[in-house]
């Protein structure tokens, strides 16, 4: 579909990046509006009533009606997590795209995060593998909107809404290289695991050049100092082939899927 140029008539477009908060697209100075996690977590502020926390208790509350509602019948799934900054001509951007189509054509759905990088590219290999492509989407400043590969999308104020999400509805985690949210969602999942929250729930990082000195930090150091158990690490497993990360979600997802070729 071809796209409007803004420029062809001599409208300037707005510097400011335009972000979403929930369903809500904001562009311009309602861009610049506080995130609503941040109005949360956040002490004081005024005492108007839809600016206060009982009300900001139905906002989460329609959060999660909505997440289960929309996503109760989705079927056996997998997240796959990674960085909104992979690049679209890069090796893990392929791999991503790969992994997105074999859990496909492995009969479970693709969760990630909606946006671009990493996560767009396992959302276009779900489309590719013939499955469901979803999308959990964040209020962010600096991100909008869900990718064109997103067949079933969720927009979300709160991170820990959503993250509830990704946990309830997802059998396993396939972590790509990533930042800061990635490195959450990872010890989000390790954790919940150790303590026994989830069960039959694989955890594979792709890619042994990056996550392996993390890997290496967690056994010689963490484990080291008896802050985790030798166990614990036996949680993670580590590959570079997306192949192999599939056949590992797949076999101990615990779930009626086909096998991966």
């Amino acid at each position: 579909m071809a796209s409007h140029d803004p420029h062809s008539s001599g409208f300037e477009p707005m510097h400011d990046p335009a972000r979403r908060k929930g369903a809500v697209i904001l562009r311009g100075d309602q861009a610049r509006i506080p995130q609503a996690d941040r109005a949360l977590l956040d002490s004081g502020g005024g005492e108007d009533f839809t600016h206060t926390d009982p009300w900001r208790v139905l906002r989460i509350q329609s959060e999660f009606v909505e997440g289960f509602g929309t996503l109760s019948g989705l079927g056996p799934a997998v997240s796959v997590f990674g960085s909104a900054r992979t690049k679209r001509d890069s090796p893990r951007y392929l791999q991503a795209e790969r992994v997105g189509q074999l859990l496909a054509e492995a009969g479970l759905a693709v969760i990630t995060g909606g946006g671009p990088g990493a996560m767009e590219a396992a959302n276009k290999g779900a489309c590719a593998g013939g499955g469901i492509s979803v999308g959990l989407g964040i209020e962010l400043p600096f991100e909008s909107g869900m990718n064109e590969y997103v067949d079933l999308g969720i927009n979300f104020r709160y991170f820990f809404a959503r993250k509830t999400m990704f946990v309830k509805y997802s059998q396993g985690f396939i972590v790509l290289p990533g930042g800061y949210g990635t490195l959450d969602e990872l010890f989000e999942a390790v954790t919940l695991v150790q303590t026994e929250k989830v069960t039959s729930f694989p955890i594979v990082l792709l890619g042994t050049g990056y996550w392996g000195p993390l890997l290496d930090w967690l056994r010689h150091t963490v484990a080291e100092e008896g802050a985790v158990s030798e166990s614990d690490l036996d949680l993670i497993q580590i590959t570079d082939d997306p192949e192999e990360a599939v056949r590992i979600a797949v076999s101990q997802c615990g779930k009626p899927v086909r096998p991966v070729d």
